[in-house]
């Protein structure tokens, strides 16, 4: 199994029609009408796909743990016992309206290279960790990544266990609602040797270059506001001079916010907006609008941050309003391991799978995992970019050169045992 002095899996049975038959089962687990999926965070649902994992690893010669955040990790052995885990995985929870894809294909990808390992026989030297992070995506309980967060030690563990979803249930009490609360310590994972997160790109560039993968080398910095414009409500037959309608004044702002992140080649995205006291026929009072920014560049970010206070400042004076900017979350531009990034590329050259370089913009599990150990990524394709959304769509061979590349290079890290 050894080929210029790296590991090679071309004769493990790993199979790519075996992992596109599990990723449309687990897709069945809170399938949507319009062929997405809803499986947030803490449901029942999660609960019934994590059993489905549970099993599938075990019968492959997993064991699995538990933690205090309900971070799944399911180890085969390796032979030497006094080795840290390297570790493949990503995240069963999905969006509302989610699609069939994401964070799912990075754990059945792990899965697939359990099974294609026990059926063959064969042993690693390092022990061999899948990993199924809790609530990822941070639909039902925000912010996102609160299992890798805090198991890397961004969050501290009272913290994520006291946040509230919508109507009140707490995350604690739903870990153990759904049988899922385990005894481990979560930042036990921090000693993990290596990880390896396999994920749709979740944008155009791969589908469009022609390129069957990508190779993650850093996530962009980000940083998200919670931003509220305070005016006076009023009758909607009111005089439109002398209003200090606060729908507009954020609605200026929000203009404003564009141009900036347009001048700076940023992104910045306002994903959710609350009027007060929310009737048709009264000029809102109150505006509250959440604000994400995203850059390769943290001075840059920082200089989009000051530009847009600056912005809020004039458009509070010019119509009599209030604008408070809050700062909600920051992440850092976080470096992948260059390491693991070369064994990703040696394993896609060797295979002749068309692969490049690129970035994420885009909050992963690995990105909190990779402020504490070596981690890094790689994306298939998604067609037309299409993600978070029902209609997200990969192809079983983009999934497939996933899963070998992915495959060559944790075995390549976690080592053949020789006889």
């Amino acid at each position: 199994m050894r080929g210029g002095g790296r590991v090679l899996t071309s004769n493990l049975p790993l199979s790519g029609a075996r992992l596109w038959e599990s990723l449309m089962a687990y897709a069945a687990i809170g399938a949507t009408p319009k062929g997405g999926c809803n499986r947030q965070a803490l449901t029942d649902l999660d609960a019934q796909a994590r059993a489905l994992l549970q099993r599938e690893a075990e019968a492959a010669g997993a064991t699995l743990t538990a933690d205090r955040f309900g971070n799944m990790v399911l180890t085969r052995p390796g032979r030497d016992a006094s080795r840290a885990p390297v570790a493949v995985g990503s995240h069963l929870d999905t969006q509302p309206t989610g699609g069939k894809f994401d964070g799912v294909l990075g754990v059945l990808a792990g899965l697939e290279i359990l099974r294609a390992l026990h059926e063959a026989g064969v042993e690693t030297e390092a022990p061999i960790a899948l990993v199924n992070w809790t609530n990822e995506e941070g639909a039902r309980f925000s912010p996102p990544m609160m299992g890798s967060g805090g198991a890397m030690g961004i969050f501290s563990e009272a913290e994520v266990l006291a946040k509230t979803d919508s109507a009140g249930a707490r995350f604690g009490a739903e870990i153990a609602r759904i049988g899922w609360a385990g005894a481990a310590d979560p930042t036990a994972l921090q000693s993990l040797a290596a990880y390896f997160e396999l994920h749709i790109e979740q944008g155009p560039v791969l589908e469009r270059e022609g390129l069957d993968l990508g190779i993650v080398t850093h996530a962009l910095a980000q940083h998200w506001f919670d931003i509220t414009v305070t005016g006076e409500d009023s009758h909607g037959g009111s005089a439109m001079a002398g209003r200090r309608d606060a729908m507009m004044a954020a609605s200026e702002l929000a203009l404003a916010i564009e141009r900036a992140a347009l001048d700076a080649g940023a992104r910045a995205t306002i994903g959710r907006l609350a009027l007060h006291p929310d009737s048709r026929n009264v000029v809102p009072g109150r505006a509250w609008f959440s604000l994400d920014t995203r850059h390769d560049d943290e001075t840059l970010l920082a200089a989009l941050a000051t530009r847009l206070r600056a912005e809020a400042a004039g458009i509070a004076a010019r119509r009599g309003v209030a604008i408070d900017i809050a700062d909600f979350w920051v992440s850092p531009a976080t470096p992948f391991d260059a390491a693991l990034a070369q064994r990703l590329r040696d394993a896609a050259r060797a295979r002749g799978i068309a692969h490049r370089d690129m970035p994420t913009a885009i909050g992963h599990d690995a990105v909190y995992v990779a402020r504490r150990l070596p981690a890094v990524m790689l994306f298939c394709p998604c067609h037309g970019g299409i993600s978070h959304n029902e209609a997200e769509s990969i192809t079983p061979a983009w999934a497939e050169a996933g899963l070998l590349v992915l495959a060559d290079a944790v075995l390549a890290t976690a080592g053949i045992a020789k006889d």
